[in-house]
């Protein structure tokens, strides 16, 4: 079975040739780049990378995109962010499994560093991520293009090792990135009519709190899960008070 492993780029020369060095294993690794501006597609071929440059719309129809380029030559892919690590001994258990029958895609569970810290809590782990998938077997649904969604065309399994992904480099970078989902997800929900309720400023912030602190154990990182737990109910409040805005500027 051929693979190949594809990174999704767009100015990461910072950390796209540390990612390849441990991609060696696959067949053929793909920097699949949104025409960056810094040095990342010329880092990437330097290191041995093939580069395929295709203007960005959305996440989801990139990765479908990236599926389509390299149907010729691969009969499965293996999505890692730039971001992200592959060890050893994933590395070997993806080859292991790809030429095993019957799945069509696999659940990667990811080892996150949030703040250079390995984060287990607060539903940071096993954060599965479905990105090994058959050629053919598998596209993004296009209606999600942010969280994007996977459909397969077959059974789908679960991979024992995970992906090493340095996640959040610091409070600046965390903020920046839920800004943009808080955004995306209010508006999400002005698109299916949901008006937002008083109760939800407090009942949804509290949930969400309760939710990654108590059931999924950010107390067991201490206090970098609190903050965090803290963090995410802040961003769910957010996410609300934007909803009211997009419904005060319709009456506008």
């Amino acid at each position: 079975m051929r693979l190949a492993v594809v990174i999704l780029t767009f100015n990461e020369a910072e950390n796209v040739v540390a990612c390849i060095e441990t991609l060696r294993f696959a067949d053929q690794i793909v920097v699949f780049d949104s025409f960056s501006t810094d040095q990342t597609a010329d880092l990437a071929s330097r290191a041995g990378a093939r580069v395929i440059q295709h203007p960005f719309a959305d996440y989801a129809s990139q990765r479908n995109a990236a599926l389509e380029a390299v149907s010729d030559f691969a009969d499965w892919l293996l999505f890692v962010d730039a971001d992200e690590r592959v060890p050893v001994a994933l590395a070997d258990e993806v080859r292991q499994r790809i030429e095993q029958p019957g799945f069509v895609g696999y659940r990667i569970p990811r080892d996150n560093y949030i703040f250079g810290r390995l984060t287990r809590g607060a539903g940071w782990y096993p954060d599965y991520q479905t990105r090994l998938l058959r050629v053919g077997a598998a596209h993004y649904d296009p209606a999600r293009q942010v969280h994007e969604l996977v459909i397969l065309d077959g059974a789908e399994g679960a991979l024992d090792h995970a992906l090493i992904h340095y996640n959040y480099r610091d409070l600046r970078q965390f903020v920046a990135k839920q800004r943009r989902y808080s955004a995306y997800d209010a508006r999400v929900l002005y698109e299916q009519g949901i008006r937002p309720k008083p109760q939800n400023y407090v009942l949804q912030p509290l949930r969400q709190f309760w939710w990654r602190f108590i059931t999924l154990r950010g107390y067991s990182d201490g206090l970098h899960g609190l903050r965090l737990s803290w963090l995410m109910a802040w961003y769910e409040l957010k996410k609300y008070l934007l909803l009211r805005e997009l419904w005060r500027r319709e009456k506008l």
